[in-house]
């Protein structure tokens, strides 16, 4: 018998689970033409609970469909129509990718990315101010900006996560305050794990201080007012970086996180967590194997297991789970942080369990916390579908932090 609970529906409003996260991203998306509600939920109706194989076939079969769309509207010279056609047919091909990793062989991975990029690529490029595209050996970085010189706002992904999302999630939000917004993926995340095979590194300043100094060299920023924003395991990523970079006007970490491996351990059964701690590598590794062979095994346990190899760059599930432990910030590391650092929390959060306030405490006087509430309708992890909210406060603060700077 499974010691695992029976799987819910992929649409359940259980926020445990990687399907109903995944669904709930997806749908905030359309709050800023990333995805559109209806065609989000058509493929949630028709998703076989527990089965990634129909999450890609129908997340594909979406994708594709309002590709040929964007298409057709641009052989019309519909750019309108087009540019929003291609944004979200990109977030579907990155939705269908989402459950895929447990084969890091599996082509498909690469393909879905190819195609998701390329649809990006030509929506943004249909935008009335395209972004730049820049490379560097470790981030790639999309920026937007105006001429002058701006506050800029640098925004970072996390465990999963992409820079195309972040458009939609976070940078229309600041450009229409006026700033420059620059996105960039770092070792193990989307881009950088496809392209130049390399998994999660702890020395997380050394992928920000590039971007700092790429953004610090143009002729449209502000150098004094730069802040860097860290979405959901980069709300531990940021203020890492920060410990070494010191050039920021200010850090926010949404959600604020001090340790991925504890938030994790603390959602396996206790007799998984007491292997892992016994540190006997091959008694893990076989069991965690024998458990992602159980075609009943939730993605609640599968999914960040799959991920988390494929984005640490290992097939062992216990050498992943010891490198997480690597990220890991306390009191003394965080004392190395000079800037003003916001700190949000989830109200009901379930995906990264361990208390932000945890981060704020050790902050002090430093942090800036604010609980986002479930009542509201942004208290899950990231605020995700309360992106409005998310930006009037994490925005209106950094605003003031910016004022701050420039007196």
């Amino acid at each position: 018998m499974s010691p695992f609970p029976t799987p819910p529906h992929p649409c359940s409003s259980s926020a445990t689970t990687p399907n109903f996260h995944s669904f709930s991203a997806n749908i905030s998306l359309a709050n800023e033409g990333g995805s559109a509600t209806g065609e989000v939920l058509r493929a949630a109706a028709v998703i076989e609970p527990n089965n990634p194989e129909s999450w890609y076939r129908e997340f594909k079969f979406l994708a594709d469909k309002i590709c040929d769309q964007a298409v057709a509207a641009e052989n019309k010279k519909d750019w309108v129509s087009a540019r929003s056609a291609y944004f979200r047919s990109s977030s579907y091909y990155r939705g269908a990718d989402f459950f895929l990793h447990g084969n890091q062989s599996d082509p498909r991975i690469n393909i879905l990315w190819q195609k998701q990029n390329a649809s990006f690529t030509k929506a943004v490029n249909l935008l009335p101010k395209p972004p730049t595209l820049r490379d560097a050996q470790l981030p790639a970085g999309k920026r937007l900006g105006y001429g002058k010189k701006i506050p800029t706002v640098i925004v970072g992904t996390g465990y999963d996560g992409s820079q195309e999302a972040l458009y939609h999630s976070n940078c229309r939000e600041i450009i229409q305050r006026g700033w420059n917004c620059i996105t960039y993926e770092g070792p193990g995340q989307a881009t950088v794990r496809r392209q130049q095979n390399l998994g999660f590194m702890p020395e997380w300043w050394e992928v920000v201080t590039p971007v700092v100094d790429y953004v610090r060299s143009r002729h449209d920023v502000d150098p004094d007012r730069v802040a860097l924003i860290g979405m959901s395991f980069g709300g531990l990523l940021a203020p890492l970086a920060a410990t070494h970079e010191h050039r920021l006007a200010a850090v926010l970490a949404i959600d604020g996180m001090l340790n991925l491996q504890s938030s994790i351990l603390e959602q396996f059964p206790p007799a998984l967590t007491k292997l892992f701690l016994s540190d006997n590598s091959t008694a893990f590794d076989d069991e965690i194997y024998s458990l992602l062979k159980n075609p009943k095994l939730p993605t609640a346990l599968s999914w960040p297991i799959n991920q988390g190899m494929w984005a640490w760059n290992t097939k062992s599930p216990f050498k992943w789970l010891a490198m997480v432990g690597e990220f890991n910030l306390d009191k003394q590391s965080l004392a190395k942080i000079k800037c003003p650092v916001f700190v949000a929390s989830g109200q009901d959060d379930m995906t990264a369990p361990e208390p932000p306030e945890e981060m704020a405490r050790a902050f002090g006087k430093q942090a800036h916390y604010f609980l986002f509430k479930t009542e509201l309708g942004s208290g899950v992890h990231c605020a995700i579908g309360a992106e409005n909210q998310l930006a009037q406060e994490t925005l209106g603060w950094l605003e003031g932090v910016f004022d701050q700077v420039s007196k």
